[in-house]
């Protein structure tokens, strides 16, 4: 395995001489390439580099230990609450709180999902989503939904959503949109025929969006799009935090 990180960074550092000498100051060779992944810029992907990359990140990927959502229990029919890591998860699709450029976190190693799934994934979902943008032609909208593959996540599909930024006191307009993201994402799996669905907390994290109120605005409109939804029939609210998970189990016994 060491032998993998240590020809994915020198290819990297190849591609970006500028980081050669700041890549000497990080000593551990997981964290140096993760930072290196998340700095590149789209730009052709080497087969070669790919192959090993994806042997890299399919062995990251079990030492984890993937987690079939169909195994959780239910906490209502057909919904499920489980806290973890969201890059575990086996799903037809995992939901991803992006940024409006939709090309993933480019700050090494942040502590955001976006930053995670981005390198849970592999550099083909940056390259996905810049292809997607460079035909859209513009930023994506606050409250809207893309979808791509998953690559070398256990979930087949990432759908991307861009969450309100709040600042100061939170607004009606930022409620919609935050009710506009979890029913994009919804209606889009149902569109695309997939059948079970992970949703994160959208902007609780670096866009500030209360987290009470931002659970209650997910479970009420889950409850309300499973009422007519045909394809969908597991949704599974992913939570990191112990304190989301006690909010979110607050909000699903009401």
């Amino acid at each position: 395995m060491n032998d993998k990180i240590s020809y994915l960074t020198d290819y990297l550092l190849d591609e970006m001489p500028e980081y050669k000498q700041s890549a000497q100051s990080i000593h551990d060779p997981k964290m140096l390439l993760r930072s290196l992944m998340n700095v590149r810029p789209p730009m052709k992907l080497s087969p070669d580099f790919l192959k090993v990359q994806d042997e890299y990140l399919s062995s990251e990927r079990e030492s984890k230990g993937v987690v079939d959502v169909e195994a959780l229990p239910e906490i209502l029919p057909h919904i499920s609450l489980w806290q973890g890591d969201i890059t575990r998860l086996k799903a037809d699709a995992i939901v991803n709180a992006a940024n409006s450029e939709l090309l993933g976190c480019f700050i090494p190693c942040h502590r955001c999902i976006d930053n995670a799934i981005h390198s849970a994934a592999g550099l083909q979902l940056r390259d996905e989503c810049y292809h997607l943008m460079t035909e859209q032609g513009h930023d994506e909208p606050t409250g809207s939904a893309k979808i791509t593959k998953g690559y070398n996540l256990p979930a087949k599909h990432v759908i991307h959503t861009v969450g309100p930024i709040v600042r100061g006191k939170l607004t009606g307009e930022h409620r919609k949109e935050l009710e506009s993201c979890y029913r994009s994402c919804l209606e889009l799996a149902e569109n695309e025929g997939l059948k079970s669905i992970a949703l994160c907390c959208i902007s609780t994290g670096e866009f500030h969006f209360p987290n009470d109120e931002a659970a209650s605005i997910a479970v009420r409109t889950v409850r309300d799009f499973l009422m007519k939804a045909e394809s969908v029939n597991r949704v599974v609210f992913n939570v990191f935090k112990a304190s989301d998970m006690m909010i979110y189990r607050r909000e699903l016994a009401k």
